[in-house]
C-alpha cells in the first residue's frame, strides 16, 4: 500500500520526549498528522522537524477533541485509511504494518487489544463491549479505520467518549472488524486522563452515555 493512502493521527499533549521517535517510525508506514493539543513544551516544533503535519490547538480540547481535529484533516486530505496512535510510546509502532495489511485486506475497522489495563473502569467497559459486540479493548488508542467508517458518521466524537464513540457506532451498525493483540509498553509520564479517580469517572461516564444513547 502506498504511504500516501494512510494518515496516522497522533494526539499529543506535552509529549516532547517521545514524539520524534513516534513520528519517525510512523513515516515508514504513512503520513503522520500530529495534533498538538496546546502543549507547553516543544512537542509541536519537534514533531514538525521530524516530518509530521502539525495541527495546533490554541485551547486544550482533550484527547477526543484532538482526534476530532486529526480525523477532520485526514478526511479533508482524502486519505483512504486513518490510524490512531498515541504519542506516549505505549504502543509499538511496528504494529502499523499489521493494521495496514488488515485494512488493505478489506477489514473496515482494526482494533488494538492491549496486554494489560490499568483501571477497574477499563475492565468494566471491556466486559460490556466484549459481551455486547465482541470488542475486547474499546479504550485502546491504537485503531485503524477505513475512511468510509468515519464518513458514515461525520465526526470522531460528540460526547468525550475517551476514543470509543466512532468504534461503537461502527460495530453497533454491524461493521466488520479485526482485533490485534499486543504487549503495551510502560508509560513514564503522567497518564493522559488524570489521576486514578478522575480517570475512572471519565471512563464510567463515557460508558453510561453510550448505554443511554
Amino acid at each position: 500500500m502506498a504511504r500516501s493512502r494512510v494518515a496516522i493521527v497522533i494526539p499529543a499533549f506535552n509529549e516532547a520526549s517521545t514524539i520524534a521517535s513516534i513520528v519517525n517510525v510512523g513515516r515508514d508506514y504513512g503520513n503522520p498528522i500530529v495534533v498538538n493539543d496546546c502543549s507547553t513544551d516543544l512537542t509541536a516544533p519537534i514533531a514538525e522537524a521530524s516530518g509530521a503535519l502539525v495541527l495546533n490547538h490554541t485551547v486544550n480540547q482533550g484527547y477526543d477533541g484532538a482526534l476530532n481535529s486529526g480525523f477532520k484533516e485526514a478526511a479533508r486530505l482524502k486519505y483512504d485509511f486513518i490510524i490512531t496512535l498515541d504519542a506516549d510510546g505505549q504502543h509499538d509502532p511496528s504494529l502499523l504494518r499489521t493494521i495496514i495489511d488488515l485494512l488493505e485486506g478489506g477489514s473496515p475497522l482494526v482494533l488494538g487489544v492491549r496486554s494489560s489495563r490499568a483501571r477497574i473502569s477499563e475492565h468494566i467497559f471491556s466486559i460490556y463491549t466484549r459481551i455486547r459486540y465482541g470488542v475486547l479493548d474499546p479504550l485502546c488508542g491504537m485503531k485503524g479505520y477505513n475512511r468510509e467508517v468515519y464518513d458514515a458518521v461525520g465526526y470522531f466524537d460528540s460526547y468525550k467518549s475517551i476514543g470509543t464513540e466512532l468504534t461503537l457506532r461502527a460495530v453497533s451498525s454491524n461493521v466488520r472488524f479485526s482485533q490485534v493483540k499486543f504487549i503495551v509498553n510502560d508509560r513514564f509520564d503522567a497518564p493522559r486522563f488524570g489521576g486514578l479517580l478522575a480517570a475512572n469517572l471519565k471512563i464510567i461516564r463515557a460508558l453510561l452515555i453510550w448505554l443511554t444513547k
